[in-house]
């Protein structure tokens, strides 16, 4: 019966149009929830739905967990099962952080520490066109317009699709790649096993190994790249609106961190002590 239950949830998110990502999740949550009741389970009640999520609190799991399973039984019971229960709990998420950024300088010797051709041209194009993997590992030749130096996230989060700068630098590394590897128009650009795209953990081997050999002692990982780029495009002197766009991000405030974590000494500012 659980199973079934959770096939029918699968299928209510992807007909409407939910990611992939968000899919697995949710049904992993429910499929743990669902297999903690041995009676019906159109007869869960509220109160058993908080002791479990209490459950969870006091194992120790955090609030953006808490609220991950909170909002997949939530979908569950009134998108699938169509009860009106109601639902209104609210969990403590995780303390907002900033996120791990690379200086300018740090990504210089994280390239430096890739001697594989393809390799680095991934890592490149990864950081310098401010990509999250999932939209690396799924881009296609037909995606570039290496002539007009842009191309095209094709269905990134959220199911948008939006623009992103290439650089001069990688251009011809680019269209040279393409070229000797024969790769066709609507095949993927970087391809791993049995011609299917490179896998998320080859990208990550390939950027924590580099990390290591550069002897950077920060936690570097596919993401801090995309961090990185946004930092050092504010620390160039570009805006947030001019940052937004590229990253995909629908409110600017979310784009504003970036402003935060950029290096002050590249605006020129000073303490003021040193003007008492």
């Amino acid at each position: 019966m659980t199973e079934s239950l959770v096939y029918s949830m699968k299928r209510e998110m992807l007909r409407r149009g939910l990611s992939q990502r968000t899919v697995s999740s949710y049904c992993f949550c429910i499929k743990k929830f669902l297999k903690n009741y041995n009676k019906d389970y159109k007869k869960i009640t509220k109160i058993e739905i908080k002791g479990y999520l209490d459950d969870l609190a006091e194992m120790g799991r955090s609030g953006s967990t808490i609220n991950l399973y909170f909002c997949s039984i939530k979908f569950f019971l009134e998108e699938v099962m169509h009860r009106n229960i109601n639902l209104n709990l609210k969990f403590s998420r995780r303390p907002k952080k900033f996120p791990t950024v690379l200086t300018q300088e740090e990504t210089k010797r994280l390239f430096s520490a890739i001697k594989n051709e393809k390799h680095l041209l991934m890592i490149k194009l990864l950081y310098s066109a401010g990509l999250r993997v999932s939209e690396l590992i799924n881009l296609r030749v037909k995606d570039l317009e290496l002539n007009k130096n842009y191309g095209w996230v094709r269905e990134g989060k959220g199911r948008k699709d939006r623009v992103f700068i290439i650089a001069e630098d990688i251009k011809e590394n680019l269209q040279k790649f393409i070229l000797e590897n024969k790769i066709d128009y609507d095949s993927f650009l970087f391809k791993g096993v049995k011609n299917r795209n490179i896998s998320r953990r080859t990208i990550a081997e390939i950027i924590k190994t580099a990390a290591k050999r550069a002897k950077i002692l920060k936690n570097v990982h596919c993401h801090t790249l995309r961090h990185s780029f946004a930092t050092h495009l504010v620390e160039n002197g570009y805006s947030v609106n001019d940052i937004q766009g590229l990253l995909g991000h629908n409110r600017a405030d979310t784009t504003m961190m970036y402003i935060h974590m950029a290096n002050p000494k590249l605006f020129n500012i000073k303490s003021p002590l040193d003007d008492l």
